[in-house]
């Protein structure tokens, strides 16, 4: 019984050299490696703009508060949530697929946000805010225009972004819409 304990311990070891081995030789630089998904930076982000920014929200009411479908940031908290709404975008990886040009993103997987949001959310009889909030929490409710796509969004950005991120995001959306 011994040697049977034995070999396996020696086994293992022989096994976790190789392993060793194996990640040593093919080398340990990061440079091709896809982050999207991981995202470390998204909890030091959602403190800072939850601890910098706590009344930055748009509002998601629709008309409560007065805003109107056009976007535009009328007010400094708004300009902090866009900000704050630019790091969220590039740190999840939004413009691996989205066009955004005030977030510098050019990608041509889904729609361009800057355009035809806008417009869809009149399609879909919502208030813009509205919209652009459940086009991040619940992809498949509407289907942009120029869609389908051929790869859909993830469903995962409602329960992975904080109620906080999903608003920033949500401001620099809106803010960025063009006629």
């Amino acid at each position: 019984m011994i040697k049977v304990l034995v070999a396996a311990l020696l086994g293992t070891v022989v096994g976790i050299v190789v392993m060793v081995v194996v990640i040593v030789a093919a080398g340990s630089t990061t440079s091709n490696a896809s982050s999207v998904g991981l995202n470390p930076t998204v909890s030091t982000a959602a403190l800072s703009s939850a601890a910098s920014t706590p009344t930055s929200t748009p509002s998601s009411g629709g008309s409560s508060s007065g805003g109107s479908s056009s976007g535009g940031s009328s007010s400094g908290g708004n300009a902090a949530a866009i900000a704050d709404g630019k790091q969220v975008f590039s740190s999840n990886g939004c413009g691996s697929c989205h066009t955004l040009t005030v977030a510098g993103a050019s990608g041509t997987i889904g729609p361009d946000l800057g355009k035809a949001v806008a417009a869809d959310a009149q399609k879909d009889n919502m208030p813009l805010a509205d919209f652009i909030k459940q086009s991040i929490t619940d992809p498949a409710a509407f289907t942009a225009s120029g869609g389908p796509w051929s790869t859909p969004m993830p469903t995962t950005f409602g329960s992975s972004l904080s109620s906080t991120q999903i608003a920033d995001l949500v401001a620099l959306i809106e803010s960025s819409q063009s006629s």
